[in-house]
């Protein structure tokens, strides 16, 4: 008595022959290894690029006309009145005049490679964060344009221009930039998305 089909095919795979071929279709698996590897590698999205890019951007422009059109320490330019001017000071130190005081040898090579530092540890913790992390991922677009913005003050001029001289009576906040703007705002969302506001739920496919 000869065994059926199915019997047959489960004898050859215990023994170890190779049973019917199944017909799969063929792919170029090296064009799906290459696509999965973009996939793996990209980090940033075109909008998260952008908004990078319009902070420095927005950022240059503003200290380049504050420059031409604000004498360094000279008479500020009042646009409302008890409460917020545009003025021109240099900041060798960091953001909102911190260090800006303290006075050490190679100070601005010293400052470069802190901001370039920040710059990297930033960076590399923006590419561990997933994009359903939309808050941060925006936040953190936003610092580090902020941070590439003052970068580039420090590397070519050893100092940064600060002009947004805020107050209130005679206590005056800090002068600070729009780079500082940014990296304040961005910080501030990042901290929202660590205590769960404006996360979304990553979908997990099944």
């Amino acid at each position: 008595m000869m065994p059926n089909q199915p019997e047959q095919r489960e004898h050859e795979q215990a023994a170890g022959f190779p049973s019917e071929a199944v017909a799969t279709p063929v792919t170029d698996g090296g064009s799906a290894v290459a696509a999965e590897t973009g996939a793996a590698k990209t980090y940033a999205k075109p909008t998260e690029l952008l908004i990078m890019l319009a902070v420095v951007v927005i950022d240059q422009l503003s200290k380049e006309i504050v420059r031409r059109t604000l004498p360094l320490h000279g008479e500020p330019a009042q646009i409302i009145p008890g409460f917020l001017d545009l003025t021109h000071v240099q900041n060798t130190g960091a953001a909102f005049g911190l260090l800006n005081a303290a006075d050490f040898p190679y100070k601005a090579a010293v400052m470069i490679g802190i901001a370039g530092m920040a710059l990297l540890a930033i960076t590399a913790y923006a590419t561990q964060l997933g994009f359903h992390e939309r808050l941060a991922r925006f936040g953190l677009a936003l610092i580090l344009g902020g941070a590439f913005g003052n970068l580039i003050d420090r590397a070519l001029f050893g100092h940064v221009v600060d002009f947004v001289d805020v107050y209130w009576g005679a206590a005056h906040f800090w002068a600070f930039n729009v780079a500082d703007a940014a990296i304040t705002v961005g910080a501030i969302f990042v901290l929202l998305d660590m205590i769960g506001l404006g996360r979304t739920h990553a979908s997990h496919p099944v």
